[in-house]
């Protein structure tokens, strides 16, 4: 008798469960506010900001040029500067009023002065300057002037260095120029561009956010749908709070293992962004990412009461929260109250787990700290998440009991 009560009782929550998946899926696919953030800003954002970024340097930046010292040496040095891929001078002005003219009507990001005793100085053995004036309204055009004219320095203060030396085969003048042999090698990001940089850390954000958006706006729609304004109707197949709280999970979950799929795996493929780390490795850390999300995000939809609330408090987020990750400004200097905030969030742990595997080759063993808080996250909000269900399903059931009283007293009174 026992065991045919716990096959009863599992078939008919089974029955149960696959009827809230059901109900679920069709609310999703019905709704298109809901279909917008579920399925089309995750296919679209992140080809969006690809394309955005997909030129991940800046090159040929035009600049003017100053040149009062009109020596062989000074236009040696600008013709050198000019043949950098950073840098394209437009302009030789007869003085810096003219160079500022061309800056202010964005004709030029910068300015290079080359002052009249350049070449004197040089000669003399005395150490001389060129004078570089940027736009700083765009730090990357000052990253490329100041990059251009850095090197063409390095250059030419090695030449000068062996010519004085007094050396007398290549090899002294070698060791003159460069004592200590050094190469730059820029790791995780070869091109040290924009997109390596800043995408990766987009991608998570977008899904957080999409389906924070996606489960609220169904939750304002059931409310306003609903005569009593519950999130949650009493009926036969809502009796059972993890039937329901794991049947919309369900849905939720497999709609956004395919939209992780195409974000995290093939939107970095097609536009050749970083990519190294082992899939599986990275199939494990999404998990409990993934499982975080949507149980935050069924938390949130408590508080929900319209359709619109849930972009005026989630929209604005975004930017803050790619900020306080601690990927596109530095952890060390984010200030510890935002720094403690940020650990509410799934994104926080998501977003460094996911660019330490991805795109610098990590393993599990080394994101350990990211993955436990993940599941940290995934069992904080489930259960916050169940409380709130079980809050409304009291709520809703109070509510349908006390309209039935109402319509039993109305009967009465208009009997009698």
């Amino acid at each position: 008798m026992l065991n045919q009560f716990y096959r009863k009782y599992w078939r008919e929550s089974f029955q149960d469960w696959l009827f809230i998946v059901g109900r679920e899926a069709r609310r999703v696919f019905r709704d298109e506010g809901a279909l917008l953030f579920f399925i089309f800003l995750p296919l679209f954002y992140p080809v969006l900001y690809s394309l955005i970024y997909t030129t991940e340097t800046i090159k040929q930046v035009p600049v003017a040029v100053v040149d009062d010292s009109r020596t062989n040496l000074s236009r040696e040095y600008l013709r050198k500067v000019d043949a950098t891929r950073d840098v394209r001078i437009v302009s030789v002005c007869a003085n810096m009023e003219e160079a500022k003219e061309l800056v202010r009507r964005r004709e030029a990001y910068g300015i290079i002065f080359v002052p009249s005793g350049f070449k004197n100085d040089i000669v003399a053995h005395r150490q001389s300057r060129v004078h570089i004036f940027c736009d700083m309204s765009g730090l990357l055009y000052y990253k490329a002037i100041l990059t251009a004219n850095t090197d063409v320095s390095l250059t030419m203060n090695a030449h000068i260095k062996a010519e004085r030396a007094g050396n007398f085969t290549a090899e002294q003048d070698k060791m003159t120029q460069q004592p200590i042999a050094y190469e730059t090698v820029s790791i995780y990001n070869p091109q040290t561009g924009m997109a390596s940089f800043i995408l990766p850390a987009v991608l998570i954000l977008i899904l957080q956010q999409s389906l924070l958006l996606g489960v609220g706006l169904l939750a304002g729609t059931t409310r306003e749908k609903n005569t009593l304004r519950e999130l949650i109707p009493v009926e036969h197949h809502h009796n059972g709070l993890l039937r329901i709280v794991f049947g919309k999970a369900f849905v939720y979950l497999t709609i956004y293992v395919v939209q992780s799929v195409y974000c995290l795996g093939i939107i970095p493929r097609v536009f050749a962004l970083p990519q190294i780390g082992n899939p599986l490795t990275l199939a494990f850390f999404l998990l409990p990412f993934l499982l975080s999300v949507v149980f935050f995000a069924m938390t949130l939809s408590a508080l929900i009461r319209e359709r619109e609330n849930v972009i005026l408090i989630l929209v604005f987020t975004s930017l803050i929260l790619l900020f306080i990750s601690g990927i596109s400004w530095p952890s060390a200097v984010v200030p510890k109250f935002w720094k403690m905030l940020s650990y509410i969030f799934p994104s926080t742990f998501g977003i460094n787990g996911f660019v330490r595997i991805n795109t610098m080759g990590a393993d599990l063993l080394s994101v350990r700290k990211e993955w436990d808080a993940l599941w940290l996250l995934t069992a904080f909000y489930f259960i916050t998440c169940c409380i709130s269900f079980r809050v409304r399903i009291l709520r809703a059931r109070a509510k349908t009991y006390n309209a039935i009283l109402e319509k039993r007293h109305e009967k009465t009174v208009g009997a009698h």
